[in-house]
């Protein structure tokens, strides 16, 4: 579950905000009132979203997006001027603003953060250096042993630890052994 930091120079403003989220049922809610403490409190979550203004009395908006972690999305809260000063890829919204705004460009930011995590989880991790030789070399097995091509044996090795429902490695590694033992 994605965090939500409302950070503003005062602990008031914040505490307002925050309970306009927290009316609405969104959750996990952190507050601040520095730049040190966003990124503090925002290094020790997994994702999430930082509701902030342009301005504190350690940094700017520009600073704390540039070193926010990977899965944590800003949320700017500034007046129809500062939009110019806006680091790029930031979502923001115009002070002053209506409820219905923050809380629907929250949901729509949480709803994108949750798709994103979940396409990255799903891609295939990448084999390290180790991992990707013993795939190599149970290939050059087969292609020496059976006469397959290297798509072939790619194929068999990866038709098999589906079937034996193990990983490609282990896979390889048996057909490894398996010539040995020959």
């Amino acid at each position: 579950m994605s965090t939500i930091i409302v950070a503003m120079p005062k602990i008031e403003d914040a505490k307002k905000i925050s309970d306009m989220l927290i009316s609405r049922g969104i959750g996990r809610i952190e507050i601040c009132t520095t730049g040190t403490s966003i990124l503090s409190k925002a290094h020790q979550f997994d994702s999430g979203i930082v509701i902030c203004t342009r301005r504190f009395k350690d940094m700017y908006c520009n600073e704390i997006a540039e070193n926010l972690p990977d899965y944590f999305e800003m949320l700017l809260l500034t007046s129809q001027e500062g939009i110019a000063y806006c680091p790029q890829g930031v979502v923001t919204i115009t002070i002053p603003f209506r409820v219905s705004d923050l809380l629907s460009s929250v949901e729509m930011m949480l709803m994108q953060l949750e798709r994103r995590i979940r396409k990255e989880r799903s891609k295939p991790k990448k084999r390290n250096q180790e991992e990707q030789e013993y795939i190599d070399k149970a290939k050059k097995i087969l292609m020496e042993r059976n006469n397959m091509t290297e798509p072939e044996a790619f194929r068999y090795i990866q038709k098999c630890s589906m079937d034996s429902s193990t990983n490609m490695v282990e896979t390889a590694q048996m057909i490894i052994l398996l010539q040995v033992d020959s």
